[in-house]
C-alpha cells in the first residue's frame, strides 16, 4: 500500500519543512509515502468561498485514481488517539487497497463533491492550526502509528 497527502499550496516555512522531510525520511522505512502540492490558486480575490472550494475540488479530485481510498482531514471528522490511528492504518492495509490518500483541504474547506467522494473524515484536533502545521502533525501522526504497530519505543505507553 502507499499512502499519498494532498495539500493546497506550498509550505513557506523552512523549519516546517526539514521536520516534515526528516519525517517523511523516517517514514520511508516502514510504507510508501509522498505528499503532492496543489499550487495556491491565482486571483481568489474575485472568487467567492464557494467558487474556491469548487476550483480547489476540481484539483484535488484530478489527482484521485478510481481505486484510491480518499480520507479527507476535516474538522468535523473523527479524532483518534494515536493508538486508534495506528490500528486504522492497519485495517487499511489489511484491506488490499493500492493507495490510502489524505487530503489537506483550502483555507474553506472542501467542495461538496470532494465530500461525496471520500470515504472518511479524520479531524486531528478540535483547535484550528494553519495548514502548513497540519502537514507536519499529520505525518508525525503516520509515522508514530508505524511506530506503535511494530512496537517500537517512539511511543510512549
Amino acid at each position: 500500500m502507499t499512502i499519498k497527502l494532498i495539500a493546497i499550496g506550498k509550505t513557506d516555512s523552512k523549519d516546517l519543512q526539514s521536520l516534515m522531510d526528516d519525517y517523511m525520511k523516517r517514514l520511508g522505512f516502514y510504507i510508501k509515502f509522498n505528499i503532492e502540492i496543489i499550487p495556491d490558486l491565482k486571483k481568489v480575490k474575485n472568487l467567492s468561498e464557494n467558487e474556491q472550494k469548487t476550483k480547489e475540488g476540481e484539483l484535488i479530485l484530478s489527482k484521485i485514481q478510481p481505486t484510491d481510498v480518499l480520507i479527507l482531514l476535516d474538522e468535523n471528522g473523527k479524532q483518534m488517539d494515536s493508538i486508534t490511528f495506528s490500528n486504522y492504518l492497519q485495517k487499511h492495509m489489511n484491506s488490499g487497497i493500492k493507495q490510502l490518500v489524505f487530503v489537506i483541504g483550502g483555507p474553506y474547506g472542501f467542495s461538496q463533491d470532494v465530500y461525496n467522494k471520500s470515504q472518511g473524515k479524520i479531524s486531528l484536533s478540535k483547535m484550528t492550526f494553519s495548514h502548513q502545521m497540519i502537514r507536519l502533525f499529520f505525518i508525525e501522526q503516520l509515522y508514530r502509528g508505524f511506530t506503535i504497530l511494530r512496537n517500537e519505543p517512539y511511543h510512549h505507553r
